[in-house]
């Protein structure tokens, strides 16, 4: 009996090879998927982030694959629960993350498809890297209360549009990220979620960033074919 209900995506564990490890990540591909979204997460979290795990599983009802990879092998987890050091060496994290844009590249079921980087805290700061040393490949960006102004001299080189969300209650994070949108060259934008703050554990904020990076993805990711 016919149903309106989406085909479930195709979903495996992948390991992505960077160039000083292989990193284990989550890999969910819809049928006719309209591009990918690779997820970098936020200081002291995994792909496990129950946040990220949540707009994950909206693009991909939206038609989008995601990728949400480890950015540290578990030794170096180890190390960081101590040091908290790796966290926050962005070009570590940036470095890893273009290698896995490129990954996403060559990889069947993803290979062609139009590329987004989606990053949260820290994250923000290695999807904007990467967006900038892979203008040709990633079409968006997306910061969910992240520090894009981490990204240093990077922001001046993205080319791809860019969202950068923060809850309205997030108050030195949407400083910090209006400062950054001042020094962006791309097409951008600052969507205030009110009342949440950095981690959007409101009633609602987390849906209403699914529903504005579903919107910025729509708006700037190539259409499907028809």
């Amino acid at each position: 009996m016919p149903t309106d209900r989406p085909t479930a995506p195709s979903r495996r564990t992948v390991e992505v090879p960077t160039s000083r490890a292989a990193l284990a990540g989550d890999l969910a591909v819809p049928a006719t998927a309209r591009g990918v979204v690779l997820f970098a997460h936020g200081s002291g979290s995994s792909r496990h982030s129950p946040r990220n795990q949540q707009v994950a599983t909206a693009l991909q009802q939206a038609g989008y694959g995601t990728l949400l990879m480890d950015l540290l092998t578990e030794a170096e987890e180890e190390v960081d629960a101590r040091t908290r050091e790796l966290r926050f060496d962005i070009g570590l994290l940036a470095g890893r993350l273009t290698d896995a844009a490129d990954w996403l590249g060559r990889t069947d079921g993803t290979a062609g498809l139009p590329l987004a980087t989606f990053g949260a805290s820290t994250g923000a700061a290695a999807a904007l890297i990467t967006a900038a040393d892979r203008p040709d490949a990633v079409r968006a960006v997306v910061s969910r209360g992240g520090r894009p102004d981490l990204a240093g001299e990077a922001l001046g080189r993205v080319r791809a549009p860019t969202l950068l969300l923060v809850g309205g209650a997030d108050e030195q994070v949407l400083e910090l990220n209006r400062d950054a949108a001042a020094r962006l060259a791309a097409e951008h934008d600052v969507a205030v979620v009110p009342g949440a703050t950095h981690l959007f554990p409101e009633p609602g904020a987390l849906e209403q960033v699914v529903e504005r990076t579903a919107g910025w993805l729509d708006r700037w990711l190539p259409s499907p074919p028809t």
